[in-house]
Formats: C-alpha cells, structure tokens, sequence
C-alpha cells in the first residue's frame, strides 16, 4: 500500500502549459457564442437561461459526488471471493455460537483432512485447534470447533460420514478448552507435582470423559486382589491399565472412543512423573475459632495419620462409627488405610490444639461421581465442625470439575442430612432399605452431548455397597 503522498503524481510545467491552451480557447469560444447570440433579438434571454441551466448542471453535479463520494467500487466479476450470496448467508448465519469438541477417523490419504475442512466451511464452523492422533491404518483428527447454536449435532456428524469420517465423536466443550494442548498438559503436571490426589484428576482432563479406578493390589481385608500391571501398561481399545506407583493398578475406561497410542504415552508419562516423585499432600493449614473460644486446625490428611485417626475411632462410640461405615463395628479400622491414601481422594482433619484428631472429611472419587463423608468424635459433635468440613470438602470438589456429590448415609442421621441441607444447593434424595443418599448438584449446566451417549455408572450402584466399604474406598 502507498499514501497519497507517494501516490501523488509529479509536477510538470507541459501539463500547465496544456491547462492554459485549454482556458484561452474555452474563453474565445464563449466569447463568440455571446457575440453570436447576443445581437440576436432573444439574444439576452438565451444567455440567461444558458447561465441558469449551467449553475443548475454544475450544483446537481456537486450533490451527487458528495453523495456517492464513499461508496465501494464496482465488484470485479473476475476477482476471486465469495459471492454475493454466500456473503448473506454468512451474515445471516452470524449469531450466537457454541463450542464443540470433534474426533474423527480418516484414511492416512491426502486430501482426507481437506475434505472435512470443505464440510465445516460448508456449515460456517470455525477450526479453532487441530490435533492428529496417528494409527496403523488411518488417522484421529481431534478438532475444536466454533459452531451456530442452532446447528444439530447430528447433522454434523452425517456429513462427515459422507465426507469420509468415521467413528465420529462429538461433545460440547466449554472455554477450559481453548487452552492448547502442551500448555494443558504442562498445567496438568504441575498439579500432579504438587499433590499425590491430582493424578486421578489430571488422568480424566487429559482423556476427557472417562471412568477411572484405582484398584488396589491387597484389599482391606490384606488379602491379595491380584490387579497387577507391567511396568510399560497396557493399551486394550477402550481400557488403558498403568500400575498404581503406590501399588495396584489404574483402570480408565472409555466405552465410547478408543484411546489411542498418543493419548496412552500422554498418560503413562503422568503416571511416571507421580512415581518418581513419591508420596506428597499440600500442608497448609487454617486454624479456626469454634463458638466456644476453642482453637481448631483444619488441614489435609494422608496415611501419616493414620495412628492418631485409629485412636479417634477408639474415642468415638459404636452408633457414631456405624452411622458412618454403616457395617460391623469392629471393621471400621481396616478401612482407614484407604480411606487416608491420596490416591482415592481427599481428607481434611481437624486437628485441636493438643494435636488430637476429632473428625475426619473424605472426598473419594467413585468413577464418574464423587462420594463426601464425615466422622466427627461423639465430644465434638453439634459444633458446626462437620458443616466446614462438608462446605471445604465441596469446594474441593467444585476446583476438581465435579459436577456432582453424594453422601450415603442412614434417613436417622439427621446431622448429615442437616449439614448437606445447609449447603443451598439443589438435593436429590434416593432411599432404598433404608440407607439414604443425598446428591447435591455443583453446576446446572446441561449434561455435555455426544453422538452416542453411554452412561457406565447408575445411581443404584451408589446404594449397593456402604459408604466406606472396600468398594469405596478403592474408588
């Protein structure tokens, strides 16, 4: 581009020469027309008018260049660009929009990924990122779309199929999405660097939805479970399996989607980095004021603590420690060693002054739910302590992406059903043979759609094992 500087032609003394040629003969030929018409007996008249039609010529020639003085030039109808109409269309179609997340398989062939290109352009679909997954025979293209609301899932999804696409998978995505993958994989380490409970968490943001188990190698019980792993893991289709570097094993499980070769070394080097690092659990603390003036500390939990929690249980009476575990009695101690590894959830304790345990708060993560309980020592009770434990634990949960927790319980614990009521957020409640369980709902956004919507968890199984069982607490 120039400026109208550099446009400007240059200066020449023939074209001024040419100008007053120009002006002397359009003088001498008005002076001759007025001689002409002049000694005419109408001679004044015509002058007049002529005079009158050349202001009236020149001012109407003056309004209409200051009128169309900005409008476009003349379309080119050589020039490359999009037709009139499609330019409406666009316009038209220009409104409110929503994010997708796309996978999709195609031959290893050029032209496959341009031709799904042709399709999205089709629809006004914005690319906004792009990853390729290879494979032995074909390629996963991984895509993050900016679509029309109004555009049908479904009928996406066809088209690709027409355009070559198989095993098409479609979610809605969120603006978490919009971060790149190495600046999300980066982000995701560094939580697993920091606490030992991340690794569970950060394996479901890399995979995006999926289920995910810890199981380990000897159950409560101290018998052996016999789930074991190689060290390299294990790739089946839709079930990656990675040994647990505190024992046992990792099973993530995506009924819908393959994982592929590129998402499993994603995830072994997760798994890695937490096993070179060793245990770890953040130590911060925050000391807090009960209404009576007692100091208490609230602070997270690992199997450190594991002496002084058997003690409290030692403190707490068998109706308190049955309304918890909701099983024997005498069964309560074996389940605090899975209960306190980070590696199935969250524990805060509280801590007095002395250094005595007096409640416990577990989030435990169940697959694609997230359990919460208490246990709060029989002198410490109605103190407001379980309220706080229950509105942290909550929070943690709310920072991990949980759309959901549940608490099991018996429909006689009215502390429990009180702290969860205190919450103010929308409950659901389930009883069957009498247990009860209460599931409080974090976010009312819409469940994410996808082609083909599999479900791997009910809300019945929730209520086929207690809270706090071998089953729990591997989950």
């Amino acid at each position: 581009m120039t400026s109208s500087k550099t446009a400007r032609r240059p200066h020449h003394w023939r074209r001024d020469l040419i100008e007053l040629a120009a002006l002397f003969t359009a003088v001498a030929v008005a002076d001759a027309i007025a001689n002409l018409i002049g000694h005419q007996p109408d001679g004044p008249y015509l002058l007049m008018a002529s005079a009158v039609a050349l202001v009236a010529t020149a001012a109407f020639h003056t309004w209409w260049a200051r009128r169309h003085s900005n409008a476009p030039p003349p379309e080119d109808p050589g020039a490359s660009g999009p037709a009139p109409d499609a330019v409406t269309e666009s316009a038209a179609g220009a409104g409110e929009t929503v994010l997708w997340r796309m996978r999709t398989t195609v031959r290893d062939a050029p032209g496959s990924l341009a031709a799904l290109c042709l399709v999205l352009a089709r629809f006004r679909i914005d690319i906004l990122t792009l990853q390729t997954h290879p494979l032995a025979e074909g390629t996963v293209d991984e895509f993050l779309l900016r679509a029309p609301a109004s555009l049908p899932a479904q009928e996406l999804t066809r088209e690709i199929a027409a355009s070559g696409g198989t095993s098409t998978w479609i979610e809605r995505a969120d603006a978490h999405d919009l971060v790149d993958t190495p600046t999300r994989v980066l982000s995701l380490a560094t939580r697993t660097a920091l606490d030992a409970a991340e690794l569970p968490l950060a394996l479901r943001q890399l995979l995006g939805r999926c289920t995910i188990h810890s199981l380990p190698a000897v159950s409560i019980t101290g018998r052996p479970t016999g789930e074991s792993a190689p060290v390299e893991g294990v790739l089946e289709e839709t079930v990656m399996r990675l040994r647990d570097p505190s024992g046992g094993v990792i099973s993530v499980e995506r009924p819908y989607l393959p994982f592929t070769p590129t998402e499993f070394a994603r995830a072994r080097a997760l798994v890695e980095l937490d096993a070179r690092l060793g245990p770890r659990v953040p130590r911060s603390t925050d000391i807090l004021t009960l209404p009576e003036g007692n100091e208490i500390t609230v602070r997270r939990a690992d199997r450190s603590d594991l002496a002084a929690a058997r003690a409290m249980h030692d403190r707490c009476s068998p109706d308190t420690l049955g309304l918890r575990y909701h099983g024997p009695v005498g069964d309560a101690d074996r389940y605090l060693d899975h209960l306190l590894s980070p590696r199935f959830g969250r524990t805060l304790a509280v801590q007095t002054a002395s250094g005595k345990l007096v409640a416990l708060g577990h989030l435990l993560w169940d697959g694609d739910e997230t359990e919460v309980a208490l246990l709060v020592e029989d002198d410490w009770q109605r103190r407001g302590i379980g309220s706080e434990l229950l509105g942290r634990l909550v929070q943690l949960a709310r920072e991990a992406g949980c759309d959901s927790v549940y608490a099991v319980t018996q429909a006689r614990n009215t502390g429990m059903v009180a702290a969860m009521r205190a919450l103010e957020l929308p409950l659901d409640y389930q009883i069957e043979e009498g247990t009860l369980v209460i599931t409080a709902r974090l976010t009312t956004a819409p469940e994410p759609a996808r082609a083909t919507e599999e479900r791997t968890a009910r809300p019945d199984q929730r209520t086929a094992r207690p809270s706090g069982s071998a089953e729990g607490a591997r989950r």
